[in-house]
């Protein structure tokens, strides 16, 4: 890592080469196994959950660059391939009452707390059947039955949010007398998001109130096209900049975990989870990752070195932890291959679902906008005012 990280610093440029669909098989072996144990440190139900959880991710989002260039979507997609082991590691271990809150990146955030694949690209596709009602798009995910408090399209923005849920759960137990209420809140966000004000505010508040709140900072080096040693000043004592350790600053554990092995972010995340059950506060991760492509499908990213992403890409987490399930006996090929089929029969299924899908209707564009629609638009017969005749005039009544 610190090879990579000094390579960026001398400025070393390659020219980009062709895109090209990232497919887990042809992504070169690992260049070691997760952990070097002879036993196995996690379970066969549980490596199984991961890896289908991780292929899952992979396959949606290459599904989703293929249908953003066929016209099916509109707008910003910022995929996620590469990244897929912070996610699983983290969400999966996530009860269902617990919170996510994520960033514009943000469909395998979606897919890993438990929204259906369906909902989420029928959601890309603008359609009616989404988990927003083809409403929010591809920058902003949410679920109220999944507890993913949404995506969000400017940097920051959303860890406040994932705080006040943190706080509600906090009042509960501690002013409310709810022993039940003991859900945790992880916040997601890159290392671009580091550099401004709400983290910081949200660092101070977590710790001074023990908030049950996880900092997930997603290093992958780019924020956009600005490297993250250009961005970020040094920690002390340091020759590069260290997330983690502002968590000491700010009295919380920060820890920094490698993003491209799902099993050590699994445990890490395991014990920060668990500390923040106990009610012993909040932790900060830093999980240094790398994400496959551009910034955006809008981005011919031209900018990272052929070098740096080689490197990367030698690196990739799922066939890592597929190598590590076969040698420690968690799963044979054929349950890999098992595995992979369904992964293929949901993407296939998400997309017919969100083609086939109805678009949503006109009477759908004044809801959620205002506190009280009633108040603003709705005639006596629960139709909406802009529909009745004479609205565009100026004519038609709407007190």
């Amino acid at each position: 890592m610190q090879a990579m990280l000094k390579q960026q610093r001398s400025g070393v440029r390659a020219s980009q080469p062709a895109r090209r669909a990232v497919q887990i098989r042809a992504v070169a072996a690992p260049m070691k196994a997760a952990t070097s144990s002879k036993s196995p440190i996690i379970a066969p139900e549980v490596a199984k959950d991961l890896y289908y959880d991780m292929v899952l991710g992979r396959e949606f989002e290459e599904m989703c660059a293929q249908m953003y260039y066929r016209g099916k979507m509109f707008g910003f997609v910022h995929l996620y391939s590469g990244q897929e082991a912070v996610s699983s590691g983290v969400i999966r271990q996530l009860r269902q009452d617990d919170y996510v809150v994520s960033t514009y990146r943000d469909h395998v955030h979606a897919l890993s707390k438990g929204v259906s694949a369906r909902e989420v690209m029928a959601e890309l596709f603008g359609k009616k059947t989404g988990c927003c009602r083809g409403q929010g798009g591809s920058m902003h995910m949410f679920s109220s039955k999944a507890n993913v408090l949404g995506g969000y399209a400017f940097i920051g923005e959303g860890i406040p949010v994932g705080l006040g849920a943190a706080f509600q759960s906090k009042y509960r137990r501690d002013v409310l007398g709810d022993e039940k209420a003991d859900s945790v809140t992880c916040s997601f966000f890159g290392d671009g998001t580091c550099n401004v004000g709400q983290f910081y505010e949200s660092l101070n508040m977590a710790a001074l109130y023990k908030l049950p709140h996880i900092f997930v900072v997603e290093n992958n080096l780019w924020a956009i096209g600005m490297s993250h040693l250009r961005a970020t000043s040094r920690t002390a004592g340091d020759e590069d900049p260290h997330i983690y350790k502002k968590g000491e600053a700010f009295g919380m554990p920060g820890v920094l975990v490698d993003g491209m092995d799902v099993l050590k972010v699994h445990q890490v995340a395991k014990e920060a989870i668990e500390r923040a059950r106990r009610g012993e506060g909040p932790t900060l991760i830093e999980a240094e990752t790398y994400r496959f492509r551009g910034h955006s499908l809008a981005d011919p990213d031209e900018l990272r070195s052929k070098e740096e992403k080689a490197k990367w890409l030698a690196r990739d987490p799922i066939p890592q932890l597929k190598k590590y399930m076969l040698d420690h006996g968690l799963a044979s090929e054929a349950d890999i291959k098992a595995l992979e089929d369904k992964v293929a029969e949901v993407v296939e299924d998400c997309v017919k679902f969100a083609d086939e899908s109805p678009k949503p209707e006109r009477g759908q564009l004044l809801e959620n906008v205002f506190a009280d629609p009633r108040g603003f638009g709705i005639a006596e017969d629960g139709r909406y005012r802009y529909q009745l005749p004479g609205f565009s005039s100026g004519t038609a009544i709407v007190s």
